[in-house]
């Protein structure tokens, strides 16, 4: 047996790595199979291949255009998809046309899927932005197209009913949350460790419209609040990277920005989705920007605030009844107290807040092993 996996793997994202270690856990333990049944298209097959111990193929052949990478991308990995007995498409958030790529990338694997008469799952999948005539025909071929199809919250399944899906679209937990946890003991008294996670918002090294004045502001906002927060709690604060290196640029920016930094550390390496696990599990709470660095705090029932740099982040946060624990992205430059005030709130209910960690984390495991409903009817 052969599966394909398809996403944005390989790319130096660890929250996309995690929710591919993730799928690979779920596929081997359902199919009884190996690492080399496996063929993951990655946007750097050496890196994933030697990580995860899969066969793994370029995810598209870049030409001048989208739709022209669409088309060479068919021509080259046609045959591999034909040979495959099963085609996994996500998961992560790829069902957006923000980039000017996924849309036409994404549908393109659809199209061979059907073309070999493989069958593909659209597999615990984000939605949106979808905001283009042509992200939109081609994200509906894909998904309704698909023999199931899931997605992770449900203003993604909302969306796509609104661009016209019809497929019967389930919600399950991410992939990610399929990953061992490593729970540590929390404080029972007080919030001591705080794991803090940043983006380069509106950075060009990241974002698809570059905005130094915005970029600038962010950093200088995320800083007057970490100082206030300091100044305020006897905590300690780790700021870690999820994606690497663009992360770990803006969190010496903000460190930079800072007054207060006896009671700060910096972690620079290029963190594995189990590095980042452990880093979790150490802390007493996480305040994260990145949605996978909640996730995974997540995963190790370690207590969470979101900074919302994306719709994503506060439809998570929504959808498991914490958005009075979401701040969005733009508040840090209004309101130089804003994460204080929910870590102080958080603070006051302490043990409140640690078992509430313990049921989500066992509330979202529960739900991404629901996705593998959507395995059984493809086995052979």
């Amino acid at each position: 047996m052969k599966i394909g996996i398809v996403g944005n793997y390989g790319n130096n994202n660890n929250g996309d790595e995690a929710i591919l270690a993730g799928i690979i856990e779920q596929v081997i333990a359902h199919y009884n199979i190996t690492t080399s049944d496996i063929v993951v298209f990655s946007n750097n097959p050496p890196q994933t291949s030697n990580r995860f111990g899969v066969e793994s193929a370029p995810l598209y052949y870049k030409r001048s255009s989208a739709i022209m990478t669409a088309i060479e991308t068919v021509r080259k990995n046609s045959s591999i998809v034909r040979g495959l007995d099963m085609l996994i498409i996500g998961g992560g958030g790829i069902l957006m046309d923000f980039y000017n790529r996924e849309a036409q990338l994404f549908g393109s694997y659809g199209y061979m899927a059907k073309r070999g008469k493989v069958p593909y799952i659209v597999y615990g999948c984000g939605a949106g932005p979808i905001t283009s005539t042509m992200g939109k025909f081609f994200i509906r071929k894909l998904v309704n197209g698909a023999e199931s199809a899931s997605v992770r919250d449900p203003k993604s399944r909302d969306l796509l009913r609104k661009i016209g899906v019809r497929k019967d679209v389930q919600i399950v937990g991410d992939p990610s949350f399929a990953l061992p946890s490593h729970v540590k003991e929390k404080s029972k008294d007080r919030i001591g460790n705080i794991g803090v996670t940043v983006v380069p918002y509106y950075n060009l090294a990241y974002w698809p419209e570059a905005n130094d004045i915005k970029y600038d502001s962010y950093v200088q906002g995320m800083a007057d609040n970490l100082d206030a927060l300091l100044e305020a709690k006897d905590v300690n604060i780790n700021l870690f990277s999820t994606k690497y290196p663009h992360d770990v640029d803006v969190t010496i920016d903000v460190y930079n920005r800072m007054q207060n930094k006896d009671r700060v550390t910096v972690n620079k390496e290029n963190l594995s989705p189990e590095d980042i696990i452990k880093i979790s599990a150490e802390q007493d709470m996480l305040i994260g920007t990145r949605l996978h660095s909640v996730y995974l705090a997540v995963n190790a029932k370690t207590p969470v605030m979101a900074i919302s740099y994306h719709h994503k982040v506060a439809d998570f946060m929504d959808m498991v009844d914490m958005g009075d624990r979401t701040i969005q992205i733009e508040s840090l430059t209004k309101q130089s107290d804003a994460i204080l005030e929910i870590v102080a709130s958080m603070d006051e209910q302490w043990s409140d807040k640690l078992k509430e960690a313990d049921l989500l984390a066992e509330r979202m495991n529960e739900s991404a092993r629901l996705g593998m409903k959507q395995f059984i009817s493809l086995r052979k």
